[in-house]
């Protein structure tokens, strides 16, 4: 049964209470006086039983909200609250009445956390602040492509970065066997550059600018050991040569051991001339330098591990280049990206050929003709030492024979046919020359077709 009150009384007692009520409804009602005293009585008797009660169920529910709280603490935590314990019971009796139900879980934790120096210390610590996040990515762009160049090596193009205001990375097989390079920065202005170390285990090149800048922008190295599949990262470089500072991005696809050197697979957007730029993470710290392509397949690009160029700038023992018996999937990107001028140069170079080629045909048939007339119309010798005999035609002393009677027709027309033949080869290597198609290759094709004579211009 529920008092009025809020107070729960069983049985025992609600029995008790009943016999007195019973007991003052019989009692004789002559005397008023001793009636009213008596009805007095027993509400005082009500009172006090129910003050009782009242106790008793008080100090059972102390005890109930002491135990959790005991036993959620160590021994020495409890001993120490006790200690610290006001000995007012009015102060004690918020923190006896207030129940784990009813406070918020991080309060009854805090209540619950040892008490000690560990956790003033705790609680005075400040807290902690969490990772700085990433820049915009056009403001790191910004920040990162001043530091990023156009490494040219003779003909041909690549990149680099700056690691120090005097120190670029790029690849050993973009500088090639150069001694020296030339350095194109973001806003047009050049510099020379030497190579100072070369590790083609790692086709990693460090060069050493002639006239550093105090002020060169730079690019952190990080460790490609940080970095995950699937992480995003950024490649700037100069994409077929003069495209400089084309930036692009993509992720992490892979880590790969690959001939002793640590790859990084990416799927940027790479292509030749982007060789020797960096591989950056979100940061802007490299991470990889740009190296290869897997031959005739798209986003699919490799850059070697930049901890292999923490080796040797820190003057580690490199390994020998691996030297396998079959050709490498992972071709390194053609770093030698012909300029626009070069492009041309090449491509005229190849129609001289073609051309070379065409006369070359008809040499071969003027060569069955002459050996044909020589059998049978010529009569002694053909001195000296010619790719084809008939370029004795420009060489009197080479012909100490005569032509037999009835051949001077046949002599007349191959000698034509040899004269045509050499004012085609004369012509090309002048269309040649103008097409600035170097001398070298010029005679490099002409032996190839045997057609490089001195007296073609006799």
């Amino acid at each position: 049964m529920t008092c009025r009150c809020g107070r729960t009384v069983d049985a025992e007692e609600l029995a008790a209470l009943t016999a007195i009520a019973s007991a003052a409804a019989t009692a004789p009602q002559a005397e008023p006086r001793r009636s009213t005293a008596m009805i007095a009585a027993v509400a005082a008797g009500i009172v006090a039983l129910a003050g009782v009660a009242g106790t008793f169920a008080w100090n059972a529910r102390r005890s109930t909200a002491i135990a959790p709280v005991a036993q959620s603490q160590p021994a020495s935590a409890s001993r120490d609250a006790l200690a610290d314990a006001p000995s007012d019971a009015a102060s004690a009796e918020p923190l006896i009445t207030t129940s784990r139900s009813t406070l918020p879980p991080s309060t009854f934790e805090h209540a619950a956390t040892p008490a000690g120096p560990a956790a003033d210390a705790s609680s005075n610590a400040a807290p902690s602040s969490a990772s700085a996040p990433s820049p915009a990515l056009e403001d790191l762009i910004s920040r990162l492509t001043p530091a990023v160049v156009t490494v040219q090596a003779g003909s041909a193009r690549g990149s680099g970065f700056f690691i120090s205001p005097d120190t670029i990375l790029t690849n050993v097989h973009v500088v090639g066997a150069n001694v020296g390079v030339t350095i194109r920065r973001m806003d047009g202005t050049t510099t020379d550059a030497r190579v100072d170390k070369a590790a083609p285990a790692y086709d990693i090149a460090v060069l050493k600018v002639a006239n550093p800048v105090a002020s060169q922008p730079v690019i952190r190295m990080g460790s490609a050991s940080a970095a995950r599949v699937g992480q995003e990262v950024i490649a700037i470089g100069t994409p077929l040569g003069f495209l400089q500072n084309t930036v692009s991005r993509g992720i992490v696809s892979g880590l790969r051991e690959v001939d002793g050197s640590t790859l990084v697979q990416t799927d940027a957007a790479i292509n030749p001339g982007n060789s020797g730029g960096p591989l950056m993470n979100r940061d802007g710290v490299a991470i990889g330098i740009i190296k290869s392509g897997y031959a005739g397949r798209d986003g699919l690009s490799f850059a070697v591990a930049i901890d292999h160029a923490r080796a040797v700038l820190d003057g580690q023992p490199v390994p020998a280049a691996p030297v396998a018996s079959t050709p490498s999937q992972y071709t390194p990107l053609a770093p030698a990206v012909p300029s626009p001028a070069d492009q041309q140069r090449a491509e005229a170079a190849r129609a001289y050929e073609q051309a070379v080629t065409q006369v070359a045909r008809r040499a071969d048939a003027l060569d069955s003709r002459w050996a044909s007339f020589k059998g049978s119309c010529y009569e002694g010798r053909i001195v000296g030492s010619f790719d084809r005999e008939w370029f004795a035609f420009w060489d009197p002393r080479a012909m100490q024979g005569a032509v037999s009677p009835g051949c001077g027709l046949a002599f007349n027309e191959i000698r034509r046919a040899a004269y045509d033949i050499r004012n085609e080869v004369v012509g090309l290597s002048e269309a040649a020359r103008r097409a600035d198609i170097f001398p070298g290759v010029q005679r490099d094709v002409l032996r190839k077709y045997r057609l490089d004579y001195s007296g073609w211009d006799r």
